[in-house]
């Protein structure tokens, strides 16, 4: 034990350098090889985002938000940083709508890549050029919901629960680092106005969680356990920038700010959490009672444990040990097998069963790679190796699996 929290903690000195371990500990599964297919099966402009956020978690924490002095903005290569070479070969410069890369009539979706595009502009600033055309596009042009909220569409007003992991944190980001803080209050308000949209009217055990889409054009009521967790995820890098960002330290809406984030967090974490697992996962959709999807699944999972460690971090004395029991409940089910007796993990890293990324109601379970899927799992790493790291999380924690647990609601 003692030479098992040495290795969590080394710093390890080479060449005069201290190095970071990026994998200190193992979550029962090949983390590597599932980081690996994490950067080579992204192909659209939300995954390659989310891969980027992933990888400077992992190798880079110190530079993430989670770090614990992310502001001034640091100067930093390209090419030393893992999620910001990466990040340079999928940025596509351009024009229009949005300065950050293809976005298939989204307004979200490319501002995945934001955080990158800032970090990446501290020495090349045709990214920061990018950023704020982006920030510009975004705030002047982009359609809104009757209260405000930026629809996630360019061409109508739209929102969608995944809008919540791509434009929040890149805007409070931004705002950080150009030392806006009308801004970052805007990023705030943007939560705030998502999920006075999106939360589900319902009695159920699950209340507090979104609904994924409300819009003419891909309407969809349902709670989709991924957009839950692109939701809360979101906020909590909302959070974390208005806690660690000195343009807030004064601000009279700080504290308000920071109470109200972690309650809309820990509400679609309750939801979560009392949700009914498949096989030890978070079923699709979280309201399955009929079980027509079929299968729990790992990206909605995943993530959703990745916030949960994440809360653990940053306001330990709200977010009690049954949220870190939970996420070490599905890490420990991620290290197992299905019910068929098939890892979770397979020997190459893929992490099944996934959702189908491109089509979320698919009741056909994904095993051959979810590009976000992948990620999250991840994310949900970093999470918790930073966990154990501020003595928040037990390394020694396995997780215990839980399946097909029974609830009394009423309907929705």
């Amino acid at each position: 034990m003692v030479g098992l929290k040495r290795s969590i903690v080394e710093l390890t000195a080479m060449s005069g350098l201290w190095t970071f371990q990026p994998f200190p500990v193992s979550p029962g599964f090949d983390i590597q090889n599932v980081t690996h297919l994490a950067q080579l099966l992204p192909s659209h402009s939300w995954e390659y985002g989310t891969a980027a956020e992933a990888l400077l978690e992992l190798y880079n924490p110190h530079l993430s938000i989670f770090g614990s002095s992310p502001f001034p903005v640091p100067t930093v290569q390209k090419n030393d940083t893992t999620a910001l070479a990466y990040a340079a070969s999928k940025i596509n410069l351009k024009n229009g709508t949005n300065g950050l890369g293809n976005d298939n009539g989204a307004v979200g979706d490319p501002l995945s890549l934001g955080v990158s595009a800032i970090l990446l502009g501290k020495t090349e600033p045709k990214y920061t050029e990018a950023a704020r055309q982006s920030v510009d596009f975004v705030l002047n042009t982009a359609p809104r919901f009757y209260n405000g909220a930026i629809s996630h569409r360019a061409s109508v007003a739209e929102l969608w629960a995944d809008f919540m992991y791509m434009a929040p944190p890149f805007l409070a980001y931004y705002a950080a680092d150009t030392l806006n803080a009308t801004l970052l209050l805007e990023a705030v308000n943007q939560c705030r106005y998502y999920r006075q949209v999106l939360q589900s009217n319902t009695t159920a055990v699950y209340k507090g969680v979104w609904e994924h889409i409300i819009g003419p054009q891909s309407q969809d009521t349902g709670l989709w356990s991924t957009g839950n967790a692109w939701a809360a995820a979101g906020m909590v890098r909302v959070l974390a920038t208005v806690m660690r960002a000195p343009i807030a330290a004064n601000a009279p809406w700080k504290h308000d700010a920071v109470q109200n984030l972690t309650t809309w967090v820990l509400e679609i974490l309750d939801g979560a959490t009392a949700s009914t697992l498949n096989g030890g996962l978070l079923p699709n959709y979280l309201n399955d009672d009929a079980g027509t999807h079929g299968f729990g699944e790992i990206s909605g999972s995943s993530m959703l444990a990745s916030v949960a460690y994440r809360m653990a971090v940053l306001q330990p004395q709200a977010s009690g040990q049954k949220y870190i029991d939970w996420a070490d409940g599905i890490r420990g089910v991620l290290g197992g097998k299905d019910d068929n007796g098939q890892p979770h993990i397979t020997e190459a890293g893929v992490a099944t069963p996934a959702v189908n990324p491109l089509a979320w109601q698919d009741t056909t379970p994904f095993t051959t790679g979810s590009p976000e899927g992948q990620a999250f799992v991840v994310l949900m790493y970093a999470a918790w190796r930073d966990c154990i790291l501020a003595r928040r999380c037990d390394s020694e924690s396995k997780g215990t699996r839980r399946t097909h647990r029974t609830r009394a609601h009423s309907g929705m």
